[in-house]
């Protein structure tokens, strides 16, 4: 496993972080969980991304279990709030109640007394910037978060919270979008912001939801087991990249891959990891193998030539509009 800064901040994480969205809690069982987890910690892995709002706040618990007797200070976990967790009318977003309550129930649910970041899930546009800037404050001066972040803000929401936690003297230190060779809508206006800003990308889907592993074949049932098969939500996920076109040209990274002795997976965390924004890619996983497979690609530098020959290939079928961000954005509180 290799290490890496977690934007300019001096909390370094592992550059392969382990992500239980659409898994723990819902899609595979508690046992197969843990082992994915146990795998992980094998594999060198300290950071472990989660949310309140995973299956339904189960994700939580089922991380919280499984991490129970690590050595804390080894360890970085990292949460979210701003879904519904409850049917309240303040069950949700980022108003300072639900921040606080919010808190307070993963705490309980990851059983340790702080998490490494706090992330607010999405941007609220129902509450005021300031409020909730101030509720994160308090979170972090309560010992409560050690630094905060955020997942799928915009260049401009992040410049305007970075602002206010500069003036409340909190470590704004993370963002969390989406990215992968297929979604690279952050490098045109979110990336340099954050690069300005000293704030690094722990990205998640780097595989785009299976899809550039190969197995989603042109013309071809998806494999039974797949998340595409998952009715449980993660085939809604994935529905986007199964058009013909995406699928062929995912095909013709096969040689490339090849020729970087890594299989299409590796060769796809390894590619979101090339950008020098990017402190670490989230990757999931149903069974302890996919977490063995997909770790290999920390540390691998690959050539010019080569991510030239993968832009070439992906151009047609890649999403860069940095205007998706916010298109795909609530825009009231769920």
């Amino acid at each position: 496993m290799e290490f890496r800064h977690l934007g300019r901040s001096g909390l370094i994480i592992s550059e392969i972080a382990y992500g239980n969205w659409l898994t723990h809690g819902s899609q595979v069982e508690e046992d197969a969980a843990a082992a994915c987890i146990r795998a992980a910690l094998d594999a060198g892995i300290t950071t472990f991304d989660t949310a309140d709002v995973y299956a339904e706040t189960r994700a939580e618990a089922v991380l919280g279990r499984a991490l129970k007797g690590e050595r804390r200070e080894g360890l970085e976990i990292l949460t979210k709030v701003y879904w519904p967790t409850g049917p309240g009318r303040n069950d949700r977003g980022l108003g300072r109640k639900h921040v606080m309550e919010s808190i307070e129930g993963s705490l309980r649910r990851l059983q340790t007394d702080y998490v490494d970041v706090y992330q607010a899930h999405r941007f609220d546009t129902s509450t005021p910037l300031e409020e909730t800037m101030e509720a994160f404050a308090d979170v972090v001066r309560s010992g409560k978060a050690l630094y905060i972040g955020v997942s799928e803000w915009t260049a401009e929401q992040i410049r305007a919270g970075h602002a206010l936690a500069r003036e409340l003297r909190v470590p704004f230190i993370s963002s969390q979008p989406q990215y992968s060779a297929l979604w690279r809508v952050i490098e045109a206006e979110v990336v340099p912001t954050c690069e300005e800003l000293g704030i690094g990308q722990i990205v998640w889907s780097p595989i785009a939801q299976g899809v550039l592993t190969g197995k989603y074949l042109p013309g071809a049932e998806p494999p039974a087991g797949s998340r595409a098969t998952d009715s449980k939500g993660g085939a809604n996920f994935v529905a986007r990249w199964l058009r013909p076109d995406v699928l062929e040209a995912v095909q013709l990274l096969r040689p490339l891959a090849e020729q970087a002795g890594l299989s299409l997976a590796q060769l796809a965390v390894a590619w979101v990891l090339q950008n020098r924004n990017v402190s670490a890619a989230i990757i999931g996983a149903s069974r302890p193998e996919q977490v063995a497979e997909n770790v290999k690609a920390a540390g691998v530098t690959l050539d010019e030539g080569l991510l030239k020959a993968i832009d070439e290939i992906l151009a047609p079928v890649a999403e860069t509009d940095p205007a998706r961000t916010a298109e795909n954005a609530p825009k009231s509180r769920p």
